[in-house]
């Protein structure tokens, strides 16, 4: 018996309506798909200027995103009082990761959002209810606390330009009673299916949504004058497992935005973009004593309790706890990302540890020594930091608390162990093999006002520019006044019942059939094609196998696919997008025709690393069914038509 004969057999019935067919809509000024950190901010900031706002999410709003269940950190909120550090210093620094990237801020735009505004947007969560600061004084007299402000700072503790939050745990709940104080509509538990666009065209305005509900079944039809894009990017193309870890971050997160987008012509880049993986055999990061994340910069010793040193960025030896979060000589200030470049390199465990553990130097297991650590500094990691952090606060701070877990005395184990020593992996990764791969966090292309190139769409958050928790917060709070301004000088749209009748029949397929292949057979094959197709090596002729076997699966396999339930339907729906989201990769790593360090790039037929003459992003749409490649230099964001400051386009877009 397989795995969906086993379903069928055993699985409990249904516990909700099923209304297959049964079409409701709905009509708003702005419309929000996806409601985690970005979108929630986009519907405040947007019900705030007085317009009719519809909020649409995969899963409940409440705590559905990649910091659904907290966060414990809030980077870059550079106009804090404590700060040392300037927005314009600020993108200065990130612009050093090599200009496709700005690590955790995203782009170029979304990083001086992010460091203009994150006080602000931070301070507005504390409004909410959020407690940011140590209004109860319980960290008196730490280095990290400011007396004054009783603001708390991670990592670089002189600079100050990263907020520990005290209370991020209920970041999420207290943003969704904000929602629905303001009378902001929300939809839980509909996914999202298709952008709609004037007269049914590709590359039109956009106008609103279609939608299923995961529950019930039944369609959705949204009308909107203005579009906000927020669902996240695409875990899972390379490796999928339930059964042992799963996905890295939130498990409903498949990049169905951006499957939808490129439907209707929207332009990406970065696609091609992607770093190594474990899949389902690694360690989370943050989640077992790592101290370069939530752990930073926790102690570590081996099993026979000798404590591994820590250094500086040049090697310098570091005698004391209080020196890891100081600036090496000469450094402006440090961000703690994993892969930061020199001059913004956290303090870390000796480099060469995997050669002495070979030495037998050290022993393993490694442990995360907290109780050697000073009591509030251990509390302010186990307690703040691990407390509320989305991937720690109930796998593993809950979980161990109620286990007997007490940092006082006892250490976790760490995932410190030696890298693959064919595949130089980071340690943290674990074990992997070089066809298992992870998105590099290609997106949407957007401009200063965080408009994609069709008229009515916006977006912020990892479906665009990019970046963590802040940024998203940011962005999605300055997208969401972009998008009510327009909104509010736009006439009500029309939509076109043909558009909308073929995308029912589209979604409604796999539960027409009553057998076939289930969704977790073609999930798994899919991810086969990537690992197959588009791995650690990658050459025209891989690449070009790949898009032929990806056409052949949609013409046979994806035809076949069926759904018990409204449940499986949704992940059938995440199965065909996956499709389209190979495709929109394979094509974009055909159109860069060069190997690239800095987005992880191997391609056999173009060896030549980062040659000066791609030095740029590579763009690609689709217009009718042929894929369009277009090219943006480097930092284009200030460059003609834009002004060459950060700070003016800054002022003349930000609507304030």
């Amino acid at each position: 018996m397989n795995y969906d004969e086993l379903i069928t057999k055993y699985a409990p019935v249904w516990p909700y309506p099923i209304n297959y067919g049964k079409e409701n809509v709905a009509t708003c000024d702005v419309l929000i798909l996806g409601g985690g950190v970005a979108g929630c901010h986009a519907a405040i900031n947007a019900a705030k200027l007085g317009v009719k706002v519809i909020i649409v999410d995969k899963g409940p709003i409440r705590r559905s995103g990649c910091s659904g269940a907290g966060v414990d950190h809030w980077h870059a909120a550079c106009t804090n009082p404590c700060c040392k550090i300037t927005p314009e210093e600020m993108v200065e620094e990130h612009e050093s990761f090599g200009g496709y990237s700005y690590g955790e801020l995203g782009n170029g735009i979304s990083c001086y959002i992010t460091s203009k505004e994150g006080w602000d947007a931070l301070q507005d969560v504390e409004k909410m209810g959020v407690a940011v600061r140590d209004i109860n004084d319980e960290f008196v007299g730490a280095e990290f606390r400011d007396n004054k402000t009783k603001l708390m700072f991670a990592y670089d503790y002189e600079n100050k330009h990263i907020i520990r939050i005290a209370g991020g745990g209920n970041i999420k709940p207290a943003m969704y009673e904000e929602v629905k104080r303001l009378g902001i509509g929300i939809f839980d538990f509909v996914m999202a299916t298709s952008l709609l666009t004037e007269g049914g065209k590709q590359g039109a305005r956009v106008i609103g949504a279609t939608g299923v509900n995961v529950r019930t079944g039944e369609f959705y039809v949204f009308k909107a004058k203005a579009t906000f894009l927020s669902m996240g990017s695409a875990n899972t193309l390379w490796t999928f497992s339930t059964e042992t870890r799963g996905a890295f971050s939130e498990p409903t997160q498949t990049g169905d935005g951006s499957a939808m987008a490129w439907r209707v012509g929207a332009e990406f880049s970065l696609l091609e973009k992607s770093g190594t993986s474990s899949g389902g055999l690694g360690y989370i990061p943050h989640t077992v004593g790592n101290p370069h994340n939530s752990w930073f910069a926790c102690s570590i010793v081996d099993a026979n309790g000798r404590e591994v040193p820590w250094v500086d960025r040049d090697g310098r030896l570091l005698n004391t706890l209080s020196e890891r979060y100081k600036l090496a000589p000469g450094q402006k200030f440090f961000i703690q990302v994993r892969g930061s470049p020199y001059e913004l390199r956290e303090p870390m465990l000796i480099q060469d540890l995997p050669e002495r553990i070979r030495k037998g130097e050290y022993v393993l297991p490694l442990y995360a020594d907290l109780p050697g650590m000073s009591e509030k500094e251990r509390r302010a990691i186990y307690g703040l930091m691990v407390g509320n952090e989305g991937g720690t606060r109930y796998g593993v701070y809950d979980v161990y608390t109620k286990a007997g877990f007490n940092p006082d005395k006892d250490m976790p184990q760490s995932s410190v162990m030696p890298p693959d020593q064919y595949t130089f992996r980071p340690w943290w990764q674990g074990i992997g093999v070089r066809q298992w791969r992870t998105g590099g966090g290609g997106g949407l292309v957007c401009d200063w006002d965080l408009k994609t190139n069709l008229k009515g769409l916006y977006t912020a958050g990892l479906q665009g520019p990019g970046g963590d928790h802040s940024a998203a917060a940011c962005t999605g709070r300055y997208a969401g006044r972009k998008a009510a301004e327009f909104a509010m000088t736009s006439d009500t749209p029309v939509i076109d019942g043909k558009q909308v009748e073929e995308e029912k029949n589209r979604v409604y397929a796999p539960v027409m059939r009553k057998t076939g292949m289930g969704w977790k057979e073609l999930k798994a094959g899919l991810c086969r094609v990537m690992q197959d197709y588009c791995g650690e090596y990658k050459s025209e002729g891989t690449l070009k196998l790949g898009l032929e076997m990806f056409k052949s699966i949609s013409e046979s396999e994806a035809t076949s696919v069926y759904a018990r339930n409204p449940h499986e339907l949704a992940r059938a729906l995440e199965c065909l997008n996956h499709i389209t989201l190979g495709e929109m990769v394979m094509h974009a790593t055909l159109a860069r025709k060069a190997s690239s360090t800095l987005l992880g790039i191997n391609r056999l037929d173009y060896p030549k690393i980062d040659p000066p003459e791609w030095n740029k992003f590579v763009t690609i749409k689709l217009k009718n069914v042929d894929i369009q490649v277009g090219e943006l230099p480097l930092r284009w964001w200030l460059q003609p038509p834009y002004a060459s400051t950060y700070e003016e386009n800054y002022r003349k877009h930000c609507g304030l």
